[in-house]
């Protein structure tokens, strides 16, 4: 029997989170703040997704209807460089394929950042099972409805596109500076991030100004 050679500790420290994704395509400097900086500050809508995440992950799994769902399962990816945590993972006893479900507390978004952390578990699990994983689901409380993903070539070639830039950034430290926009009023770092403070800061002339005037 042929053992398999123990993992390269600088690969698995190179693995980023799948959520990292999520953050970066919400925000990059977003992400670089959580993942970089490691700073973190929750709020009333964080407070609600983490609890809704421990509730998932934490349960039991359970058999419906010739389905298996199995909560909380660990997400690895060596071919690019992700590690994480399935919520949920489903095998039908009819097709028994890994079928991720991602569970968010909101309701669907105009942009891609569900559906490429969704498609990032579908390739760590892909590569765990190894076999295609074809699709899954994102359920939102607010709307208590569950939306099916297809992971097709566009979504796949995002996903990995993105999973490279998140390890670049990552590996470089690099956080990049702060933009305004609309959405940084529901950022929970915005007292961290200071985007509008930032983005366009005071002279030195004004700067020096004022503090001569005191």
């Amino acid at each position: 029997m042929t053992l398999a050679p123990p993992p390269d500790p600088a690969v698995e420290d190179a693995l980023v989170p799948v959520s990292a994704l999520q953050h970066y395509l919400f925000c990059p400097r977003q992400c670089a703040l959580i993942h970089v900086e490691r700073i973190w500050q929750e709020d009333g809508a964080t407070a609600e997704g983490r609890i809704l995440h421990e509730r998932v992950d934490g349960g039991r799994p359970d058999r419906r209807r010739g389905v298996r769902t199995v909560r909380g399962i660990a997400l690895r990816s060596l071919a690019h460089g992700l590690i994480g945590k399935a919520d949920a993972v489903e095998f039908s006893d009819s097709v028994p394929v890994p079928y991720p479900v991602e569970y968010k507390r909101g309701r669907p978004k105009a942009h891609r950042a569900d559906e490429v952390q969704l498609c990032a578990q579908a390739l760590c699990l892909e590569e765990m099972f190894g076999q295609s994983v074809p699709e899954g689901a994102l359920f939102y409380a607010q709307t208590r409805k569950r939306v099916a993903v297809g992971f097709d070539s566009t979504l796949r070639a995002l996903t990995v596109e993105i999973a490279a830039q998140v390890r670049a950034m990552i590996a470089e430290s690099r956080t990049p500076p702060p933009h305004a926009m609309p959405a940084c009023k529901h950022c929970s770092l915005a007292d961290h991030c200071r985007p509008k403070r930032l983005e366009r800061p005071p002279s030195v002339q004004r700067w020096l100004a004022g503090q001569l005037a005191d």
